[in-house]
């Protein structure tokens, strides 16, 4: 099949190599100059983003903040409504579609102007996030408030309250996790185990894939919440939701934190770490080839943030896999990542100590 992905960046050219390998062929969309690409090359092709539609028998993305004239362009191709993911790329929507679905999260409240925003908080108890409604990601457009030391309310909704947003209780859990999996054409599903996420400055610093077992029932249920959301959106391809937990043993529980409608930061350690990776698995499902049981691997995923390169020794050492998305540094901004095989949780944890300091620069 002819695939077609909007947007060339580092999930793009992934999806494209997954393309390739499981043996179809594959154009990109360069989102900001509105050029069609090759895989592999930041080229530009003599080809309309029309004709490369025309051509293509499937038309998918690597994130989920589509151009409407692409979205127009493409409709008859896009397996996946976009209209029907409105709600996952909108905290406040998103939120709400948690609730209307009976899917966990934390007590939260919308606001949308500066008043409204000023009458929640002021009403608020205990510590909360305030994040903005639209944009933001990794840290960014949002703001910590804890009640019991509020300090000038308006100086706060002059910053967290210029935007509509949402205002979430902070709550005290176990730790983060998430589930990444896809929903195949014909409705089959098929879900990678939970993994556990460790965050710096809000941005994802290293994941523990197959490493440890979560109890059974949490496992079940974020695959309950996947099958309900992605079935609810007719959703079709790789998906990915963040989870906390709260609670131990058998009293644990999952609470949704965010649910992003594409293939995932927290799946890559997927491309060593499973005999299908998250890539392989979102043109399976677009494509309705197969899913076959997954092989996993214990693997360490540590993101690559703000640095110039990739250490030599980790292209030397043939124990790990580091991948370089060919971006320009600045804090904060993640420009490659690396997987590394282990055999324990403290092995793990040593390794992710060890090359977080190295690989990161976050400020």
């Amino acid at each position: 099949m002819n695939i077609l992905i909007l947007g060339n960046g580092q999930l793009g050219q992934m999806l494209a190599q997954a393309t390739i390998r499981l043996g179809h062929e594959c154009l990109l969309v360069n989102t900001r100059t509105h050029q069609v690409m090759p895989a592999g090359a930041h080229v530009a092709m003599q080809m309309s983003i029309a004709d490369a539609v025309a051509w293509a028998d499937v038309v998918s993305w690597e994130h989920e903040q589509l151009d409407p004239e692409h979205v127009q362009l493409a409709a008859d191709k896009l397996l996946t409504d976009p209209s029907k993911i409105l709600p996952l790329t909108h905290r406040q929507l998103e939120k709400k579609l948690c609730d209307d679905l009976e899917i966990a999260t934390a007590p939260w409240v919308a606001f949308n102007t500066q008043t409204q925003f000023q009458d929640a908080i002021a009403q608020w108890q205990g510590k909360a996030v305030i994040k903005a409604a639209s944009g933001g990601y990794d840290g960014k457009s949002q703001w910590r408030y804890d009640a019991d030391n509020a300090g000038d309310i308006t100086a706060l909704a002059d910053t967290a309250g210029r935007q509509p947003g949402i205002i979430e209780a902070m709550i005290p859990f176990q730790c983060e996790v998430s589930i990444v999996g896809a929903r195949a054409a014909d409705g089959r599903i098929q879900c990678y185990p939970l993994v556990e996420n460790v965050h710096r400055n809000g941005i994802l610093s290293h994941t523990f894939a197959g490493i440890q077992a979560f109890p059974e029932h949490l496992q079940q249920d974020a695959e309950r919440a996947f099958s309900k959301i992605t079935e609810h959106l007719g959703y079709v391809g790789t998906l990915a939701i963040e989870f906390f937990i709260v609670g131990e043993g058998s009293e644990a529980r999952l609470l949704v934190n965010e649910i992003a409608p594409r293939v995932h930061n927290s799946g890559h350690w997927s491309m060593q770490g499973a005999n299908i990776s998250q890539f392989a698995l979102h043109i399976r499902a677009l494509t309705n080839m197969p899913f076959a049981p997954f092989v996993i691997q214990p693997t360490l995923m540590v993101n690559a943030i703000g640095v110039p390169h990739i250490p030599d020794s980790l292209w030397q050492d043939g124990e790990s896999a580091p991948f370089w998305y060919g971006k320009e540094a600045r804090p904060g901004r993640k420009v490659g990542h690396v997987n590394f095989h282990v055999n324990d949780r403290a092995g793990a944890e040593a390794l992710a100590t060890q090359w977080a300091s190295e690989l990161q620069i976050l400020s």
